[in-house]
């Protein structure tokens, strides 16, 4: 089955200009081009469209979208990863529309409010369970005073700071630089001091969040974004770094 570039532009919400775009930059290919000249997609090239949009609601650019479309070669796979990731966001969203509905309720029947009903999905406490089992209840507490304490502009601030040393962490990567090198050992050490906000890591620590970051796909996404394999080389030169210069 086939379908031609204006019957899978509309379905897709999207136009015939930026499928041919896509075609350009070697993300989507048509099955095949007809005598007319007019494009033609088959069932492959449906599925990689749908890659493509779901990598672009993550917030990737087209050149990280090549990128990890190059490095999953298994299909099944990387809509198995996708799909994980949409259901944790459905299940994000489905909090929050219902935080909604039971604040409208409550407002226009003059019910009583309550912060924990109205903030539901909205703020980082979803991960509360999740950081108690792994590190204990006292980390999630401190980290959790410390992020209120913090006025927005500094939030920004922090995370614009991890940013900076993920980016800088795939430029090595791309460059060649191995993970236990000095320019990627200074760049860990980075890493260690944006962690050790509150309280240094140990080695240990330091270590396993290093591992999390390729076993767990959020984490994997958002450094992968800046280019494939990043998580593993941020995992590698962290391990490095763990063993040279800290103790347990």
């Amino acid at each position: 089955m086939e379908w031609s570039i204006q019957e899978i532009a509309r379905r897709a919400g999207t136009t015939s200009r930026t499928l041919r775009h896509y075609g350009e930059l070697g993300l989507l290919e048509p099955t095949r081009v007809g005598s007319n000249g007019y494009r033609y997609y088959g069932p492959d090239a449906l599925i990689r469209l749908q890659r493509i949009l779901l990598l672009r609601e993550l917030g990737l650019g087209l050149p990280a979208i090549a990128e990890v479309l190059e490095g999953q070669r298994d299909t099944a796979a990387a809509l198995r990863t996708h799909l994980r990731l949409l259901e944790r966001e459905r299940e994000r969203i489905g909090r929050q529309i219902a935080s909604v509905r039971t604040t409208l309720h409550k407002t226009e029947s003059g019910e009583e409010l309550m912060a924990e009903e109205v903030l539901d999905g909205f703020d980082h406490t979803q991960y509360e369970q999740e950081v108690s089992e792994r590190w204990g209840r006292d980390a999630y507490r401190k980290g959790d005073q410390w992020w209120r304490s913090l006025t927005d502009a500094e939030r920004r601030e922090f995370m614009a700071q991890q940013t900076t040393i993920a980016k800088d962490f795939a430029r090595a990567l791309k460059d060649g630089i191995a993970a236990d090198s000095e320019a990627a050992q200074t760049i860990a050490r980075r890493q260690y001091d944006w962690l050790s906000v509150l309280e240094a890591p140990s080695k240990s620590h330091f270590i396993g969040l290093g591992d999390m970051y390729v076993a767990d796909e959020r984490f994997t996404a958002v450094y992968d974004q800046h280019g494939v394999g990043t998580a593993a080389f941020v995992r590698d030169a962290m391990r490095v770094y763990g063993e040279r210069h800290l103790d347990d």
